[in-house]
């Protein structure tokens, strides 16, 4: 399907960081959406009556979703275009994120997280996909760690802005709000991305320097067939489970082993994050700078991520001391390393597949993300931390992208791309 009417080569420059801005900003809605989940807790459970179980149900219905949606999502923006895919699946991320605000139930409740969790799973393919249209080889990883930005940003302010809602509206049910202002943003972005959004028929590669206009269409057996799609998806497989696990239980290991009271949480969550989104953004400009100087695309990403997979076994030491400044540290690391390594793991995509391929490998490596998250963030990270304590995952999440970066080197080399 057409994204539009072409742009002409001379406005590349200026209208690219336009369209990296709506992403950014579709991005920090995207995780307002998950993010005010947790932060409203307390209020969902005494307008729906329900308990930590139900509330979990909710949690759950939005994994299970969001990993089976990326199946579907990537493959579909391929087929519908940047343009119209993206719109569409914000609009109905908007919707949906509202509807939690006029649940009656668990089983209403829970429905409204899975919509939200399933619609949600296309934009990141859609980002990636087009980060890649529009940005050349050297500037992919920083361009996306720019819209990398909104996640950290969001965990960072939505509790702040959930608090000055409900203490300046006065309005009943004032919390609602926070979704409803959420929704309301996601649906003015989507019809301002509609408008806005030209496509670029063009793909820049800086490595080969020289421009392609394929037109082949993507099938599933191709995707499969290729060696890197598998190094791709296992890169996620286990690295996302780490962002998982501190952004899932981080906040009860500083409370209930280190003595951190909300107030003291609440002053180490900006500094860990902040320092995510600024490390994120300079491992990807550095990515760029590499190969500006010459490295290929692909050896650049693989000698970035392996510096922030080294960072990783250092991290764990986060399980093991008592001083909370240090842990505040590690954990920053942790956070930082793994912003870096997924900016340059999206970025490898693009370098590795055609242009057709990129949503739908981006969905791939999501659902390869997602599955991981479910196993060891949900499973195996519960199960150890009841039965053993929090030291054996602190080993766990320091050992994952060590391992990853050698399944990365044994399965995506130059040599084999296509």
């Amino acid at each position: 399907m057409s994204n539009g009417t072409t742009l002409k080569p001379n406005s590349y420059p200026s209208y690219r960081w336009i369209i990296l801005t709506i992403l950014f900003l579709a991005t920090l809605i995207n995780y307002y959406d998950r993010v005010v989940y947790s932060i409203t807790v307390g209020y969902l459970k005494e307008a729906l009556q329900i308990g930590d179980l139900e509330y979990g149900y909710g949690v759950t219905s939005f994994q299970f979703a969001y990993m089976i949606g990326f199946l579907i999502a990537g493959r579909l923006i391929d087929l519908m275009g940047t343009r119209s895919g993206l719109s569409l699946s914000m609009f109905l991320w908007s919707l949906a994120g509202g509807l939690t605000a006029v649940s009656k139930g668990p089983i209403s409740l829970s429905l409204s997280r899975g919509v939200l969790g399933f619609t949600q799973a296309s934009h990141f393919p859609a980002a990636n996909k087009c980060v890649a249209e529009w940005f050349p080889s050297r500037q992919r990883a920083f361009a996306f760690s720019l819209v990398n930005c909104g996640p950290s940003i969001a965990i960072m302010t939505c509790g702040i802005i959930v608090t000055w809602i409900v203490s300046k509206s006065g309005l009943s049910l004032s919390w609602k709000w926070a979704y409803y202002l959420f929704s309301a943003t996601g649906i003015v972005l989507s019809f301002l991305w509609l408008l806005l959004y030209r496509s670029n028929t063009r793909i820049i590669r800086s490595d080969e320097n020289k421009v392609e206009t394929p037109n082949e269409k993507v099938r599933w057996v191709d995707l499969v067939k290729v060696r890197q799609t598998w190094g791709i998806m296992i890169c996620k497989f286990c690295g996302d489970p780490v962002w998982w696990f501190y952004l899932s239980w981080l906040p009860a290991y500083l409370l209930d082993k280190r003595g951190f009271d909300l107030k003291g949480i609440a002053y180490a969550l900006p500094i860990i994050y902040g320092s995510t989104v600024l490390i994120g953004v300079v491992v990807g400009w550095v990515t760029g700078w590499l190969i500006k100087r010459g490295m290929h695309p692909l050896q650049a990403r693989k000698r970035m991520m392996l510096i922030c997979a080294a960072c990783m076994p250092i991290s764990a030491l986060a399980g093991f001391t008592g001083n909370g400044a240090m842990i505040i540290l590690l954990v920053a690391l942790a956070c930082s390393a793994h912003t870096g390594w997924s900016n340059n793991n999206f970025s490898l995509v693009s370098d590795c597949v055609k242009k057709e391929w990129v949503g739908s490998t981006t969905g791939l490596a999501g659902f390869a993300g997602a599955v991981g998250g479910v196993i060891i963030t949900g499973a195996v990270s519960t199960w150890l931390i009841t039965t053993f304590g929090y030291a054996p995952i602190f080993i766990l999440m320091g050992s994952l992208h060590p391992i990853a970066v050698f399944c990365l080197y044994l399965f995506v080399k130059p040599e084999t791309l296509k």
